[in-house]
């Protein structure tokens, strides 16, 4: 099993959600979380002055996958996520040991 971590802008999560419920995969985790990559942040202008922005919001959506699916989950994300531009986002792939079912105590991928 794996857990696939993807970093997308906020605009994108909803398309990405929607991605993945479509190729049969409708259990995810969605956060929101700030910080830059390799631009570090963003000047924007506001009233006439210009500002540094560090830290970006961003939207994480975790999935946990049996082995098999991983490419197919990715390719879902990055087709909905994608705009061109830089700070489209990453995707992090985590190898899962074990997952418990908490009411049932299944394990393994029947837990999935």
């Amino acid at each position: 099993m794996k857990r696939i971590e993807a970093v997308v802008r906020t605009n994108k999560v909803g398309d990405v959600c929607s991605a993945l419920d479509k190729v049969g995969h409708p259990g995810i985790m969605v956060s929101e979380i700030e910080g830059h990559g390799t631009q570090k942040g963003v000047a924007q202008q506001f009233r006439g002055k210009t500002y540094q922005v560090e830290f970006l919001t961003k939207g994480v959506i975790q999935v946990v996958v049996k082995d098999e699916e991983v490419d197919k989950i990715v390719n879902a994300i990055c087709e909905a996520a994608f705009t061109g531009e830089v700070g489209d986002g990453k995707i992090f792939i985590h190898p899962v040991t074990d997952v418990v079912r908490i009411r049932t105590r299944e394990r393994g991928d029947v837990a999935v």
